[in-house]
């Protein structure tokens, strides 16, 4: 990876076997990337990304106004999201297995052991998480492959520091974000059907946005809701 800088603002360049360039950026600090065709000099790079400054400080200005959640303790009162709903946090002491339960539509409880640290409050929390994905994502693949005559082989989740999902075309193999069980279900079937299509289309392209449109007319709503979502404290790194 090589990195440049463009009117004060850096850029990771990324070649690749590809025909077109790719620019992206990413939250929570508005980090640029662009992937570009091997042949491509610095100059030509040079040139697409200063075409491309209006819409790279409009994506910058949008992320660096988005709110954000400080940082977790998990502890009783604070705020979590799931589904895209906020509830309040209602921390449990008990001598039984630890478990997580929605009461009514705005308490989640995390019923963990006398002594459990903020490491373990935050693991048993996460791990809900996990299930509660694991619950959902066979579903919308078993709804979406005969509509989309694709096939998966395989899906997992995982935590993901800039992207919400990638597909392994050539394994047809799906990863999903795990910050998505945060997210309203709508936008979680938005980025599933989103990867899946690259099974179809691997690029970003034209074709690929068509095939949206034809088999979810409403996506661009849903990435706008995604991309308006408190957006949780991490460490991101890339």
């Amino acid at each position: 990876m090589q990195r440049i800088v463009v009117s004060n603002i850096v850029v990771d360049v990324v070649r690749k076997n590809i025909k077109n360039l790719h620019l992206a950026v990413y939250p929570p600090n508005g980090r640029v990337r662009v992937a570009v065709p091997l042949r491509m000099n610095n100059d030509a790079v040079r040139l697409a990304i200063i075409t491309r400054l209006a819409w790279i400080k409009r994506h910058q200005t949008k992320f660096a106004a988005q709110e954000r959640q400080s940082a977790r303790e998990f502890v009783t009162g604070e705020s979590h999201y799931f589904q895209g709903r906020r509830y309040r946090l209602n921390v449990v002491y008990h001598n039984s297995a630890p478990r997580v339960t929605i009461r009514g539509n705005t308490v989640i409880e995390l019923y963990v052991r006398e002594g459990s640290d903020r490491s373990r409050r935050q693991r048993v929390l996460i791990e809900w998480y996990r299930g509660q994905l694991k619950e959902q994502i066979p579903l919308l693949v078993e709804k979406w492959q005969p509509i989309l005559k694709v096939s998966i082989a395989e899906w997992g989740v995982k935590q993901m520091k800039t992207k919400w999902g990638t597909c392994k075309v050539k394994a047809h193999r799906i990863w999903l974000n795990l910050e998505l069980a945060k997210k309203p279900v709508n936008c979680l079937e938005y980025i599933v059907v989103h990867e899946m299509l690259h099974l179809l289309e691997r690029n970003h392209s034209d074709r690929f946005k068509a095939l949206m449109d034809k088999f979810m007319p409403l996506w661009r709503s849903y990435r706008e809701e995604l991309n308006k979502m408190p957006l949780g404290h991490e460490a991101w790194e890339y």
